[in-house]
């Protein structure tokens, strides 16, 4: 199956950038689409950041300009570089694969999330 790690989070002080990355191991044929996620307290998990198979992302509104979604095809690999970081970007950051383990159907796979918190 499909292990998703993930690393980069931490605390930084408002105006600051932090670098998630997640890389996705196990048994992989293909991955479709690779995607940030974030969950601050009391409120529900929201998508941040998406990239396909094709390399087209989208953003949510409240980072345009500020995130920015890449991954390395050869590693599994998954980034999400984070600048003019706010104190509303505090939450907990999951990353999210929809991935195929054989040439079979695809099944969507969870990091186990990583704290991010900003200091005004």
């Amino acid at each position: 199956q499909v292990q998703l790690v993930e690393s980069g989070g931490g605390l930084v002080q408002a105006g600051g950038s932090l670098r998630l990355s997640c890389a996705a191991t196990g048994r992989i044929f293909s991955i479709s689409a690779m995607d940030w996620y974030r969950q601050a307290p009391e409120k529900q998990r929201e998508l941040v950041a998406r990239i396909i198979s094709g390399g087209s992302t989208n953003y949510a509104d409240s980072v345009k300009g500020r995130f920015a979604i890449s991954r390395d095809n050869d590693k599994n690999t998954v980034y999400l570089q984070m600048n003019s970081l706010q104190p509303e970007d505090t939450a907990v950051y999951y990353c999210h694969v929809i991935a195929s383990p054989t040439m079979g159907p695809q099944y969507s796979y969870w990091g186990q999330g990583t704290q991010v918190t900003v200091s005004s």
